[in-house]
């Protein structure tokens, strides 16, 4: 029950309740009730979608989120609908109320060989990214693994993934990364934008190395955004 993960959650000193595998918004009712219960308890909620839901809904569990990883799957309606059966806008529209109600949000884009890898679709979601969400928007480009339906695809070659991070940060992006390849050197470091120092290092789900002091850079003393 709601009340249940609240008090486990306290009991095992666990400050952050996720709420995923599989998308929260098909057990709604559940997350909603469960988003209050925890924090309730002073504990925060973590949701993590595919950004499909209607407003009215959002509006009513956004202020018991503080947080969402949004799963970008892409740039292309015609491309959403055959890959996701999904609608692109509809996403787009959520990710902008969750800008506008205050939840931080970042983005995940699964870059899927003859699907979502097209540099020009790359740099149009960039583009609309800053324009709507502001150059310090998280975005994680995340490395395919053929699985399921589309076996027969290779994995997301590392040059595309670096091309894109080259194109997010060419669009003005700040706080760009690169998921599911831990080969390559400093693919989920977050770097100051003024200083340029590393404030926060990552090995796969590892913290290594944190320097920030009150959500400032312990170097330069520039504000860096998110939640931490």
């Amino acid at each position: 029950f709601p009340e249940d993960v609240a008090a486990v959650s306290k009991a095992l000193n666990c400050p952050v309740v996720a709420y995923t595998y599989s998308e929260p918004t098909a057990f709604y009712e559940y997350t909603f009730e469960t988003c209050k219960q925890a924090r309730a308890a002073g504990l925060k909620n973590v949701v993590v979608t595919c950004g499909s839901i209607e407003e009215r809904p959002l509006r009513d569990l956004a202020p018991y989120v503080d947080a969402a990883h949004v799963d970008l799957k892409g740039f292309d309606e015609e491309i959403y609908r055959k890959l996701n059966s999904g609608k692109l806008q509809t996403i787009l529209n959520t990710l902008k109320l969750y800008r506008s109600l205050g939840v931080w949000i970042e983005i995940i884009n699964l870059l899927v060989p003859t699907y979502t890898d097209s540099p020009e679709t790359i740099r149009r979601m960039c583009d609309w990214l800053v324009q709507n969400l502001g150059p310090d928007q998280p975005l994680h480009f995340s490395r395919f693994h053929p699985q399921h339906k589309l076996t027969h695809l290779p994995q997301t070659p590392l040059a595309t993934l670096v091309r894109a991070r080259e194109l997010a940060r060419a669009a003005g992006l700040r706080y760009v990364y690169i998921g599911n390849a831990p080969e390559l050197p400093d693919a989920e470091t977050t770097w100051c934008p003024k200083c340029r120092r590393a404030v926060i290092e990552r090995d796969i789900f590892a913290v290594t190395s944190f320097q920030l002091e009150q959500g400032k850079c312990k170097f330069c003393q520039t504000p860096i955004p998110g939640r931490f």
